[in-house]
């Protein structure tokens, strides 16, 4: 394991989502630093610490959400904070608005795999296993 993972790396390992440890780490609950761009990095021992309590920080999302359209990413346009991500899932094409941070931290552009999660009125997004 790398001596320090991105956000998006740590929350794939500890099975939450990246909102959950951007909130942990507002209230001191998980060790971040930051790298030169000033992005969270979580270090290799805080996944350990953490994941030493199984299933206790699961969001569930794997489980509850319904509808997820696993495909590969079409088109990434980013403008200011916000960006709109369309992937191309079998016969469907979903279009979401997503951050930017969202974009670079999941590491989204074309030809990524990705999956869609539609739950309620909200469009998840989460970069898949590689094609």
């Amino acid at each position: 394991m790398p001596q320090d993972l991105s956000l998006g790396e740590a929350a794939a390992a500890l099975g939450v989502s990246v909102d959950t440890l951007r909130r942990w780490d507002r209230k001191g609950l998980i060790k971040t630093s930051r790298n030169s761009r000033n992005y969270r990095l979580v270090p290799a021992a805080e996944i350990r610490r953490l994941s030493s309590r199984p299933g206790r920080h699961r969001t569930g999302t794997e489980r509850s959400a319904r509808n997820r359209f696993a495909g590969i990413v079409r088109s990434v346009e980013a403008d200011g904070v916000m960006a709109l991500v369309e992937i191309e899932a079998g016969p469907f094409l979903v279009t979401a608005a997503i951050t930017r941070d969202s974009i670079e931290e999941l590491g989204l552009a074309a030809g990524v795999a990705a999956t869609a999660v539609v739950k309620a009125t909200s469009v998840m997004v989460e970069r898949g296993p590689e094609a």
